[in-house]
């Protein structure tokens, strides 16, 4: 448990550093969230374009000092001859996942029809962070809450790099902090087919708000990120086996086989649209790196 007046004298103690460091483990790491009403999504119009000022906040007092303002989750959504497998990755926590495994041997058997359906099945990358509404136009009646806002690469890109600026007249922000942070114009375009977040950019430094009561009052209200990553947010082992293979006709089959004739039956099956492509290479490392282990 946090206590608030710890977390306002403790801030500049090394919390930047520590986020820093944390940012640059996830980065060095070879290596989704279920949908609950605390969720926040901005709202685009026809032509997929939108906008929205939020502020990201720093760590529920729920969760504990030595947490993180973020957990990042990876997650599978995609389909098979036998349906859908819309699941989180075990891989979120370290744990093996059959999916990846199952990747693994696609992404090295030597066909390039199995590679292709790798880069459809792969992990989907996504953080979560609780953050106060500022600003939402589509639904003004949003502004003032405090939500998990789930995003992608791009944004936490964007994350890193206010904390880590790239040229000497910048100065390094910790995005998360109450005191010194800044709001966050989220900016969204349709780019090929895709939501752009490229136009997204934080404002200048500024305290969430001039009294510390109404700071302490939104600190309350965050939720726990920790438990969108407890161990009943994720199948086992085995049942997310099962279901990979219904959902993909394996039961026993060798993979290559599976997968050639998969293409050979089954070729109207339909990929999931993500929004984003940045976590492709990630991925695909993986997959390769699995299977260098083995």
């Amino acid at each position: 448990m946090v206590d608030f007046a710890a977390l306002k004298s403790q801030r500049q103690s090394g919390n930047l550093d520590k986020l820093t460091k944390a940012i640059e483990a996830l980065n060095a790491s070879s290596e989704g969230a279920k949908a609950v009403d605390n969720f926040w999504k901005p709202e685009v119009d026809k032509a997929g374009n939108g906008m929205a000022t939020i502020r990201f906040l720093d760590v529920s007092p729920e969760d504990g000092e030595d947490s993180l303002p973020w957990v990042k989750i990876f997650s599978h959504g995609f389909q098979g001859p036998g349906g859908w497998l819309i699941d989180n990755c075990l891989t979120t926590n370290n744990d093996k996942c059959p999916v990846c495994e199952h990747n693994s041997s696609l992404w090295n058997s030597g066909i390039e029809a199995n590679k292709e359906i790798v880069r459809k099945q792969k992990r989907k990358l996504n953080y979560v962070a609780n953050v106060y509404i500022v600003s939402d136009p589509k639904n003004p009646e949003n502004e003032g809450q405090v939500k998990l806002f789930k995003f992608g690469k791009k944004i936490f890109d964007k994350i890193t790099e206010a904390m880590n600026p790239a040229f000497e007249d910048e100065k390094a922000i910790n995005p998360f902090d109450y005191w010194t942070g800044a709001n966050f114009k989220l900016k969204i375009r349709k780019v090929d087919g895709y939501q752009n977040y490229d136009k997204s950019e934080f404002e200048s430094p500024s305290p969430l708000f001039k009294d510390d009561a109404k700071i302490e009052k939104v600190w309350k209200s965050q939720h726990s990120l920790k438990l969108l990553v407890d161990e009943k947010e994720f199948k086992s082992y085995e049942d997310l086996k099962s279901r990979l293979d219904k959902v993909l006709g394996l039961s026993g089959t060798p993979v290559a086989k599976t997968t050639v004739d998969q293409i050979k039956e089954s070729p109207k099956a339909v990929q999931r649209k993500v929004e984003s492509v940045d976590e492709d290479d990630d991925d695909l490392a993986y997959f390769s790196k699995l299977a260098e282990e083995a």
